[in-house]
């Protein structure tokens, strides 16, 4: 599996000069099979790239949302196929309270953009599964779900081909104050083995306790993890908006120094990580 990293930024997108290594863009990775699949995690401003792409070609395109906070749909608007005339687009929202599965169209109509939903051209497929039966297939990936401990709850993935696995675990909260959706134990056993984990690590001890129970993790907390999981590699994600790239430099130097036998790093803009 290739994994490449469109935007790597929690809560709103942050460019200028300051963040020019880790990037600004919000929420978006696309996952490519060995046979060519792709499969499109989030909607956030990083997604508009990914179309950039997506319209060279004709393939089907296929989205999964972790939740929909606005940080995570915002770029879809501006995603180009989606102004394709017969363009087939399959769009597999999470679970959250309310639910509101049509959210990343919604968000376009009434004064919110200067087109609405129903002047885009693409064939739109909304998918709902049953998700008491996993793994589900999405585009020839194995999927797995489990629900994130967020505001308005939402689900991290599992995503498996060819005998490899990336988890995408972003917006989520390892102890949060009220009782979790996915417990401690939960999540080192849904993650256990995992090849590459995308996960939270938007906060630090100087966030708190302001921050707690806003549904992101400490950077320590998201190294614990790592270490209790045996997990291969962990990508750290959902860089603060006020985290510069010298303030993100100096956590990689500290990890590095703790000599892990996990590979841990602070996804970059994109970056490609082959598995």
């Amino acid at each position: 599996m290739k994994i490449t990293f469109y935007g790597t930024r929690g809560s709103c997108p942050t460019p200028g000069p300051s963040t020019l290594k880790y990037g600004g863009n919000t929420a978006c990775v696309l996952v490519e099979s060995e046979g060519g699949q792709k499969l499109i995690l989030d909607a956030g401003t990083g997604i508009r790239v990914v179309g950039d792409e997506f319209v060279k070609h004709n393939e089907d395109v296929f989205i999964v949302l972790s939740h929909n906070h606005y940080d995570h749909i915002q770029g879809f608007p501006f995603f180009k196929p989606i102004y394709q005339k017969g363009r087939n687009v399959y769009i597999y929202p999470s679970e959250t309270t309310p639910n509101q599965p049509r959210a990343v169209v919604e968000q376009m109509n009434g004064s919110f953009f200067p087109l609405d939903e129903h002047e885009l051209l693409a064939n739109l497929n909304f998918k709902q599964p049953n998700w008491d039966i996993q793994p589900l297939t999405i585009n020839g990936f194995r999927v797995y779900r489990r629900t994130i401990n967020h505001p308005n709850g939402g689900s991290a993935y599992i995503i498996e081909s060819g005998g490899k696995k990336v988890a995408y675990v972003t917006d989520n909260e390892l102890a949060p104050p009220d009782v979790p959706s996915t417990t401690s134990y939960e999540w080192k056993e849904f993650l256990l083995g995992v090849d590459l984990v995308i996960h939270d690590g938007q906060y630090t001890d100087l966030d708190m306790p302001l921050k707690h129970g806003w549904g992101h993790s400490l950077i320590d907390e998201a190294v614990d993890l790592a270490k209790s999981s045996h997990i291969k590699q962990l990508a750290i994600y959902s860089h603060d908006p006020d985290r510069t790239d010298d303030d993100i430099d100096a956590w990689q130097e500290k990890i590095d120094k703790m000599q892990l036998d996990c590979n841990i790093f602070f996804a970059k803009e994109q970056q490609i990580i082959q598995l």
